[in-house]
């Protein structure tokens, strides 16, 4: 094993988020086979079922409550058996606080996933662009709903990839690199990252700072 994998493998998990049609499950299914890690879909008919045993089906099916509380379950049991990639149902929320974990949303124009969509599911553009918009506001409502956050925000992620000028092979390439990256500063204590460390004061003020009048 390469020092890059070695040095990935220190993280337990990538959450895929995506906008319907910009290709984030496939790039998710992808990246799991290049890494070597478990592909979790977190939608109802792929939950572990040894995941579940402590609720009936028709309770899952039909109690939000027992189905918000066995999806946290099968997310956190993924990250912490480790080597996963998870895509969807909140897992950027619910493993928001693990630093071995990196967040990805996947984005596109509008134009690029009604394209996708109709090549996909071979659907006209009329229903293409109807099913964007009605499984985009499902997704941003359960967000909503369960955990009080929208998946647009981008605070959620590590990294938000438009992929209107990348093809699906070379966005998993970006993906690895930044979870390569991620993993290397996994010892830094935390007040040791982030934009500021390591820069002097600017030589003067801005050109547009304005002093606080008192």
């Amino acid at each position: 094993m390469n020092d890059a994998s070695d040095t990935i493998n220190r993280m337990s998990a990538v959450t895929i988020s995506r906008e319907y049609g910009s290709g984030g499950g496939e790039i998710a299914a992808r990246l799991a086979r290049r890494l070597g890690w478990q592909l979790i879909l977190t939608s109802a008919a792929y939950l572990d079922p040894a995941l579940m045993v402590s609720a009936p089906p028709e309770a899952f099916l039909s109690d939000r409550q027992v189905y918000r509380d066995t999806v946290n379950r099968v997310v956190k049991a993924a990250a912490t058996r480790g080597h996963v990639v998870i895509v969807g149902r909140g897992s950027q929320v619910i493993l928001a606080q693990r630093r071995d974990v990196l967040h990805v949303r996947i984005i596109a124009p509008f134009e690029k996933r009604v394209a996708y969509v109709m090549q996909r599911e071979r659907l006209d553009q009329h229903a293409a662009q109807s099913r964007i918009k009605m499984k985009d506001l499902d997704r941003t409502r359960h967000l909503e709903i369960e955990y009080d956050r929208k998946p647009q925000d981008a605070q959620l992620y590590d990294i938000v990839l438009n992929i209107s000028l990348l093809d699906l092979d070379s966005a998993v390439e970006v993906i690895c690199s930044t979870l390569q990256q991620k993993a290397k500063l996994l010892s830094a204590k935390t007040d040791e990252l982030g934009p500021s460390v390591g820069l002097s004061p600017y030589p003067g003020q801005p050109a547009d700072f304005r002093p606080t009048e008192r």
